[in-house]
């Protein structure tokens, strides 16, 4: 098959693109990532031992019953079990009538002993930006432990520093990496947004709402205290 000199000319002009598109694309992922990896570095912590204790530990929403979910509250009732955090707050979506990551939260956190009490939900946490805004803007924390896996709580303490929050990050247990392999690449473009909204875009959460002081005072009415309505 022959091409003309135009035809060759829009191909090769194609493939500029393309590249130039790929290139371009290459280096978010990369700059997005160091930018993540460097803001989290000295704030991650593996081990119940080693932990500072905090007020307040933030509770990374996930689809309830898989493998990130169930880690995630193994690892946010051994802290609280252990004395490192007072309060829990637990974060996710709820944005269907069907589907409610809080109370699903607090539901594991009461089967692994955590009263019903010490635990606040966030029924506005649709992204990870959400859920740390949040947590100052609404719940009024400023100091927090954020407990989700490394990977999730890098990005959660960029953004915590972009927005002027003092976070440090306890590491969940990671599911076998044959069931991460989708998530982890899911990260890469999620630290490119991540570095556009708190750097560029200065984006603020979906719903604010009002305020809610976490302690004794409140705690009697637990996840029940703020449900938000758009």
């Amino acid at each position: 098959m022959k091409f003309s000199s135009r035809s060759k000319r829009g191909l090769t002009l194609a493939a500029v693109i393309i590249l130039t598109g790929a290139l371009l694309l290459a280096m978010a992922i990369i700059g997005a990532d160091r930018a993540v990896t460097h803001a989290a570095a000295g704030r991650l912590y593996d081990t119940v031992d080693n932990i500072p204790a905090r007020k307040v530990g933030l509770v990374l929403g996930a689809r309830p019953d898989n493998r990130f979910f169930n880690r995630r509250i193994e690892a946010a009732a051994g802290l609280y079990h252990a004395g490192k955090v007072s309060w829990l707050l637990v974060s996710g979506d709820n944005s269907r009538a069907d589907y409610d990551e809080p109370t699903a939260m607090a539901e594991a956190l009461n089967r692994r002993g955590v009263p019903a009490a010490a635990i606040f939900c966030d029924y506005a946490g649709f992204s990870t930006l959400d859920s740390v805004v949040r947590a100052r803007e609404v719940f009024q924390e400023n100091r927090i432990t954020i407990i989700s896996q490394a990977f999730h709580n890098q990005r959660a303490i960029y953004l915590a520093q972009h927005y002027g929050i003092d976070a440090i990050g306890f590491n969940a247990e990671d599911p076998a990496f044959r069931h991460t392999q989708y998530t982890l690449l899911r990260e890469r473009f999620a630290r490119v947004r991540a570095l556009l909204d708190a750097r560029w875009l200065r984006r603020e959460p979906h719903f604010l709402g009002p305020q809610v002081a976490i302690g004794p005072k409140d705690a009697p009415r637990g996840c029940n205290i703020y449900a938000p309505t758009p």
